[in-house]
């Protein structure tokens, strides 16, 4: 129910999630009378997979976090998590209230023994491949030791996706050893001596993309600044090459042999195929998508959930988290 589009964008994309993957399952939590109107966008083999719990309260942006816990627990988007809770379901997807959706989480699933606190994970496209970067908005403030604890979530994340080793680096203002504030600081120090991470050092703004690292890690203020940034840079590069392919018969004629650069160009840089930031360190999946999302980036965003699902992340990170701390 959550998000600017509500159900307008979450159904139509749980249709398609349905139609590309026939292990797929899912609960639709929310108002009946209102997704009844969507009901005839799914397959009938789809409908036999779908299951539907009924609630008309919801959580909007403007309810205040602190008070969901209170006020909302027949909320759509507390009985989706509790789903989870409880066993019903592997993953929950949510377009809704950033915060109210982490507080939830946090009260009902707990976070991993060893970690103080969740963290979202956004995918960046990459000139070689795509790299992970988190905290994007969970935390807006952390210490040393809680960007430390990001490090070792995101990189058993990245490790269940890419197979091997995965660099890990620190979000900072300049690449030296000595530039940063306390808190970048101090997690340098943990990583440098932490033998189950391969640290790479600091990474500056304009290297983000070039993957000189396949995990970066910063406080949930810069990540979400550093995360809608490159998402409204790619879509600006997206309007500036339409725009040129239409001053001239030339530039048309020309688009059509571009085409297929264009295609693949678009899938690398396309905000909607990087929706979904999954809350790491919690004892069960999250997915948050943004809430301007479209159809396509929702289906992401539930693609995002399989995936995590598939790799089994949160025992991942429990397992890797135990081993460091064991270590120390």
């Amino acid at each position: 129910m959550g998000g600017e589009g509500g159900i307008s964008v979450t159904l139509p994309a749980a249709a398609q999630a349905l139609q590309t993957n026939s292990e797929l399952q899912l609960y639709l939590v929310g108002d009946k009378d209102q997704m009844d109107v969507f009901l005839p966008l799914f397959s009938q083999s789809s409908r036999s997979r779908v299951d539907i719990i009924h609630t008309i309260d919801v959580i909007t942006d403007d309810d205040k976090p602190a008070n969901v816990l209170r006020s909302g627990k027949q909320s759509s988007m507390y009985k989706a998590v509790e789903l989870v809770k409880n066993g019903s379901a592997q993953a929950m997807v949510s377009a809704g209230n950033t915060g109210a959706l982490l507080m939830i989480g946090r009260h009902l699933l707990k976070t991993i023994p060893g970690i103080q606190k969740p963290a979202m994970v956004a995918t960046l496209p990459g000139a070689s491949r795509q790299s992970y970067l988190l905290d994007v908005g969970a935390n807006p403030e952390c210490d040393g030791q809680q960007l430390f604890e990001f490090a070792v979530m995101g990189a058993a994340m990245a490790e269940s996706l890419l197979g091997d080793q995965v660099r890990v680096g620190l979000l900072n203002i300049g690449s030296e050893y000595y530039k940063g504030n306390n808190e970048v600081q101090a997690a340098a120090t943990l990583l440098n001596a932490c033998a189950g991470i391969n640290y790479v050092g600091f990474i500056e703004a304009n290297a983000l993309f070039k993957g000189y690292a396949d995990v970066v890690v910063c406080d949930g203020f810069v990540g979400n600044v550093t995360i809608k940034c490159s998402a409204g840079v790619a879509n600006v590069v997206k309007g500036l090459l339409n725009e040129q392919f239409k001053r001239s018969w030339f530039s048309r004629v020309s688009k059509i042999f571009a085409a297929p650069l264009l295609t693949r160009l678009n899938a690398q840089i396309d905000p909607h195929q990087f929706n979904g930031a999954s809350l790491l360190g919690l004892q069960g999946s999250i997915v948050k998508s943004h809430g301007n999302a479209s159809i396509e980036g929702f289906t992401y965003a539930i693609k995002q959930a399989i995936v995590e699902i598939e790799n089994t992340v949160p025992q991942l990170i429990a397992k890797k988290v135990a081993a460091i701390m064991a270590v120390k």
